[in-house]
């Protein structure tokens, strides 16, 4: 998912910026990479309160893992 977004740079150097879906909703970081670490932390927020606002329960996050096996010849054969 791609999501645009739109930002200023302050007289003291902090950006500050808005999802173009969410202009009201403003964030800030020191650099780009901060910005949009906030912006996507913004996105989940607003997803979560849309959804409790709607009624939906948030489903339970599933914690995948993984894993390697060693097969050997002899299973092969």
């Amino acid at each position: 998912m791609q999501l645009e977004y739109t930002y200023t740079e302050e007289p003291s150097g902090w950006l500050v910026g808005y999802l173009n879906l969410y202009p009201s909703h403003l964030t800030q970081g020191k650099d780009v990479a901060e910005l949009e670490m906030m912006l996507t932390d913004l996105y989940v927020i607003i997803q979560e309160e849309e959804a409790r606002i709607a009624g939906i329960e948030p489903q339970e996050k599933l914690r995948q893992r993984t894993g390697t096996i060693n097969i050997n010849a002899e299973v092969l054969a």
